[in-house]
């Protein structure tokens, strides 16, 4: 589905140069939702500005079934979501005019938008809540609105950066249970960006650890490890060798 093929990106500035990605190569398949962890600064979010096709790497590629998302922008248009730890909602927009905007945008007709949308809606448990504006709304169910507004498009590739971090523990682990569900049963193909290596470890098939710049340390299979705590740890000591700076353990 998606394939990292020797990616290299670097910002030139008036002070010099920044490598952000070096050399990085790896595969993901085909409805399967892949952890990305690393310290800050690592060249995560900018991996995921790639692949969204807003940036275009210095040297190396990104495919997505064989297309470059960067160089065929249009094309991926509906077909590529993404959730930011901010919800972005418009405040004068309801939840459900909030969730249909990307409809309205690509131009599927009204009544199918308002369908679809409360179908998201229902399945992230705010049936009730379709004409509340965000104020009226705690900060996890915005994000609620936030991913069902990603899941509207019904989109092969989901990019989550650091989508629950900013909620607490509970409400956190409750609604990234509700997302990945639906994610697995639609068969959506999903990059999941943490700080969290707890988080990465509840919620994924496989975890690709990055260093400082971005370039694979690890790709662990997550299915069948029988200590996750103690992978936790191996992954932290990971990080923390080949990129000191701040993760989460």
């Amino acid at each position: 589905m998606i394939e990292v093929d020797n990616l290299r990106k670097v910002y030139h500035g008036s002070g010099g140069y920044t490598v952000a990605i070096e050399h990085l190569d790896f595969d993901v398949r085909d409805g399967e939702v892949v952890g990305i962890v690393g310290s800050t600064g690592c060249g995560k979010s900018t991996f995921l500005r790639i692949v969204m096709g807003i940036e275009t790497p210095t040297s190396g590629r990104v495919l997505i079934d064989g297309r470059e998302p960067y160089r065929d922008f249009m094309h991926f248009r509906g077909r590529i979501a993404a959730v930011f730890q901010e919800d972005r909602l418009f405040p004068w927009r309801t939840a459900l005019d909030n969730v249909r905007l990307g409809l309205e945008i690509l131009g599927v007709p009204k009544s199918e938008q308002i369908s679809r949308a409360k179908r998201w809606l229902d399945a992230l448990g705010l049936g009730s809540f379709y004409n509340y504006y965000p104020h009226q709304l705690s900060g996890g169910m915005r994000q609620r609105v936030a991913l069902a507004r990603a899941l509207v498009l019904e989109p092969e590739v989901i990019l989550l950066d650091e989508a629950f971090g900013h909620l607490d523990e509970v409400t956190s682990s409750k609604l990234r249970a509700d997302f990945l569900e639906l994610v697995r049963k639609e068969g959506i193909t999903t990059l999941f960006v943490t700080h969290n290596l707890r988080e990465a470890l509840e919620s994924t098939d496989r975890i690709i650890v990055f260093g400082r710049p971005a370039k694979v340390l690890a790709d662990i299979r997550v299915e069948g490890l029988q200590d996750r705590d103690v992978m936790r740890e191996r992954i932290y000591r990971l990080i923390e060798l080949n990129s000191p700076s701040q993760v989460e353990p």
